[in-house]
């Protein structure tokens, strides 16, 4: 019968690809970690990676016996917290990933609080893109997610933070800078300016404005930012304008949100953020307490924001 450190190693070899690396992440000597996988392998009477490809595979037959590995990996962690648990204070590890067009605005407002509140639990962060944040738990390496929602994943459940409403970030060169509330109608492609390919947020201003497939602000020029504050410079020297959620016009100055920022009129588009993870997850207590130190922590307009008021987008394309 194999042994858990065992089913650690060979999970590392199929989650890299390779033996150095894998042992590397195990921190452990590559000759050891080879030497225990064979031991599995003469026992079990089957290879489980095929050694000859670059990147190293599972064999056929290795791939089911890792699946399983892996529930029985998931279900021991399972237990060792829940032993933590019972403690009474809040322990252990919690690996959550956070989107880009999330991260940068609502981790400062409560990531100080929360490490003050609960100094025994140990939280990682990635800032990460949606697609990766739903693999990553599927295969159990991310506790949870920050993320838009509904994304209507089998296996995930979703309890939404705070609906976020979007304003318009528009250069003062561009007429629309002149109104007072903004509708759907203003707004076309010609001036607006997008994050790359990959970001949720992306998708929901293209559906929310209807700009797929049609051209930028230069037809000549053809550019797609990795983050907000990128869009930002970008409009305010051009006669464009970008959408932007709530909590990046929080980060803008008086005079900065008075010059470029514009609202829009009811219903105001809006987002639904949550906390993601898998059903079966078992740090409830601890997901929790993440949940509700984020809510204390939100401007009070987010605290009270009502999604009945609100055109809540889509995610996905």
């Amino acid at each position: 019968m194999p042994s858990l450190t065992q089913l650690e190693y060979i999970v590392a070899v199929e989650k890299h690809r390779h033996f150095g690396k894998a042992a590397e992440a195990c921190h452990v000597t590559q000759p050891t970690l080879s030497m225990q996988i064979q031991k599995v392998e003469e026992e079990i009477g089957y290879p489980l990676f095929d050694r000859l490809k670059k990147p190293i595979v599972p064999t056929t037959k290795g791939t089911r016996f890792i699946t399983q590995a892996k529930v029985l990996l998931h279900e021991h962690h399972k237990l060792v917290d829940l032993s933590r648990s019972q403690s009474g204070e809040l322990s252990g590890d919690l690996r959550l990933g956070v989107i880009p067009t999330i991260a940068p605005y609502l981790l400062p407002l409560f990531l100080e609080s929360f490490s003050k509140e609960f100094p025994k639990v140990h939280l990682f962060v990635d800032e990460l893109k949606t697609d990766t944040i739903l693999q990553m738990l599927a295969e159990d390496q991310l506790d949870a997610g920050i993320l838009a929602t509904p994304l209507h994943e089998p296996g995930l459940k979703e309890r939404p933070l705070y609906y976020e409403p979007f304003s318009l970030y528009v250069s003062r060169a561009n007429p629309l800078n002149a109104r007072k509330r903004i509708k759907e109608d203003d707004l076309d492609a010609e001036h607006m300016w997008l994050l790359e390919d990959g970001h949720c947020f992306r998708n929901q201003i293209v559906r929310y404005c209807s700009l797929k497939g049609k051209e930028g602000v230069f037809p000549n020029v053809r550019f797609e930012g990795g983050n907000i504050d990128t869009l930002r410079y970008l409009v305010r020297k051009s006669n464009g304008y970008t959408l932007v959620p709530a909590l990046f016009v929080e980060t803008l100055t008086e005079s900065e949100r008075r010059d470029h920022v514009r609202e829009f009129e009811k219903p105001v588009p809006a987002r639904e953020v949550s906390l993601v993870y898998r059903r079966d997850q078992w740090k409830s207590d601890v997901l929790k307490a993440l949940e509700e130190a984020i809510r204390k922590q939100l401007p009070k307009g987010l605290q009270t924001s009502d999604p009945k008021r609100m055109d809540v987008l889509d995610v996905r394309k």
